[in-house]
């Protein structure tokens, strides 16, 4: 590793007089360098280094820190994997941390907490964290009016009063680290809030302000908004200044309070006016942390976001913030026709390694799942979300069932009263544990009842043990309030082979004999299926 080339800071120009290489924790093995010495052990401070390929494969990270003559420093992490005992640099353009495979997210907005914001929140951190979950995504958490929800951003680097200061934030990052849990913030680039410093100086001094240029003017010479909504104002991304400091937003959150990754407002909003951004944003924060998860608010049909900087987007149609199952659920029973359409168009050339953000519920999508369908169909919905292909995400009390509207500003009720807490706990064990439910691979299966169940076959990445079938998943789902007895003999051909092992459903324990081609579920009954590796022989 060399980090000979290393460029002097702008502005007051000054040598660099200091290299520290540090190997993060977590790596696979100690790291040796060719001098034999242990970079565990002791730092290297030399500008280049040579790493002896560790006997264990995985992934392998080391910090580099440097330092000016003035007393200024800057970090930046390398990676590289060793596979079969061979040593491959890795291309953090387009690396997805191991982790995120097999994540859950839990959506957070302080308010449903409590009064008192982030230690509200820190004290529900061991309730989260037994569902399962990877990491929590906090709603905005930056400087913004307190009527607002947080997109009328005031302060990028300031931590937004109402919820507490930022040493309880910090607080708060720290505890879920502590659980087990990442932290990720949502963070508005497209925009600042009309009340502003920046925006408040340019309007009120015009050509004199240094920020008169930060905004987009429309052919009339005034400033756009965001929508329709006036206390937003688009940033100008055309200009430099513009971007440098929203990298340096960004970058600030990830040094300095140790998020572990952004769902990024209104990403296309961005992109509509500077394409070129995304990928210089994630290079400069992958730098500091490799192992960021990077989230456009953005349709995950459209192949750019994962081309140009991110690792997930939005399960939408391409119509803006249109969910891509809506049309599906709009009739009573749902429409399951509709619904396999939109999961094919979702799962259909989606670029590697992008993952699909999926949801039954979010902070736009209006009244709660469970408020329009019932806790029944709720129940069966939450199964086929934790056993699609993508980025699963549960949100604000979905696991208690939780009803209101995503804006009012009001503390939960956390009794479990449709006893869904179990229910969300046990598939998120079950993605984690069944290898075919983190991979992308997923088959839509034929029955003989397609207007009332969904089935699917989820398939592992690679072979699990001797015979493949063994790592495959079934998973059946009962979208009607009716008993239905399914025959699955027109299954397709990786179906049939899984049906000959015997089977075990992974809910509820319960065993079926080879050649079971007829199943029966309950209304509202899901099931996911897995041999037994006993019968696999």
């Amino acid at each position: 590793m060399d980090a000979a080339g290393s460029e002097m800071a702008p502005g007051a120009a000054a040598p660099i007089v200091h290299y520290d290489w540090r190997p993060r924790r977590g790596n696979a093995a100690p790291l040796t360098l060719t001098s034999r010495s242990v970079l565990d052990v002791t730092p290297a401070t030399t500008p280049t280094i040579q790493i002896e390929p560790p006997d264990v494969d995985g992934e392998y990270y080391v910090t580099l820190r440097v330092t000016d003559a003035l007393g200024r420093s800057d970090e930046s992490t390398s990676v590289f994997s060793i596979t079969d005992g061979s040593p491959e640099e890795i291309d953090l353009d387009d690396h997805r941390p191991p982790w995120i495979s097999r994540s859950v997210l839990y959506g957070v907005a302080p308010f449903a907490f409590g009064h008192n914001g982030y230690d509200d929140v820190r004290k529900r951190l061991p309730e989260i964290a037994a569902l399962g979950v990877s990491a929590i995504w906090l709603s905005p958490v930056t400087g913004a009016p307190t009527e607002d929800f947080g997109y009328a951003v005031t302060d990028h680097f300031q931590s937004r009063a109402e919820f507490g200061t930022k040493l309880q934030l910090e607080a708060l990052i720290a505890a879920a680290h502590a659980h087990g849990l990442r932290v990720l913030i949502d963070f508005i680039p497209n925009h600042l809030a009309a009340a502003h410093r920046y925006y408040i100086d340019a309007a009120d001094r015009r050509q004199r302000s240094p920020y008169f240029n930060w905004f987009e003017r429309g052919p009339d010479g005034q400033v756009t908004n965001y929508f329709d909504w006036e206390h937003l104002k688009n940033l100008e991304y055309d200009n430099p200044e513009v971007q440098r400091y929203m990298i340096e937003a960004f970058s600030y959150w990830v040094r300095e309070l140790n998020v572990d990754g952004f769902r990024v407002d209104v990403s296309w909003g961005v992109r509509e006016r500077a394409p070129e951004f995304w990928p210089r944003w994630r290079a400069e924060l992958k730098r500091i942390d490799p192992d960021l998860l990077l989230i456009a608010e953005a349709s995950a049909l459209d192949g750019y976001y994962f081309q140009h900087g991110f690792d997930a987007a939005y399960d939408w149609t391409m119509k803006l913030g249109e969910w891509a199952w809506n049309d599906a659920f709009a009739s009573k029973p749902p429409d399951l026709n509709k619904l396999r359409a939109a999961l094919l168009k979702s799962s259909q050339g989606l670029p590697e390694p992008g993952l699909v953000l999926r949801f039954l519920n979010n902070n736009d999508t209006g009244d709660r799942f469970i408020t329009r369908h019932g806790a029944g169909l709720t129940r069966v919905a939450a199964t086929m979300l934790l056993t699609l292909p993508g980025l699963p995400l549960i949100y604000n009390g979905d696991e208690v069932g939780a009803e209101f509207l995503p804006y009012d500003e009001q503390p939960l009720s956390w009794e479990d009263r449709h006893r869904l807490v179990a229910h969300y706990t046990k598939l998120v064990r079950l993605r984690k544990e069944i290898a075919a439910l983190h991979s992308p691979d997923m088959e839509l299966l034929a029955t003989n009842r397609d207007d009332a169940v969904l089935a699917y076959i989820r398939r592992p990445s690679e072979s699990v043990a001797d015979c493949y079938q063994s790592g495959s998943a079934l998973v059946l789902l009962n979208f009607s309030d009716q008993p239905i007895d399914l025959n699955l003999s027109s299954a397709a051909a990786a179906a049939r082979m899984l049906l000959e092992s015997r089977l075990q459903d992974r809910l509820t324990g319960d065993y079926f004999a080879p050649a079971s081609k007829s199943l029966h579920l309950e209304p509202f009954e899901a099931r996911i299926l897995t041999a037994d590796i006993e019968s696999c022989d």
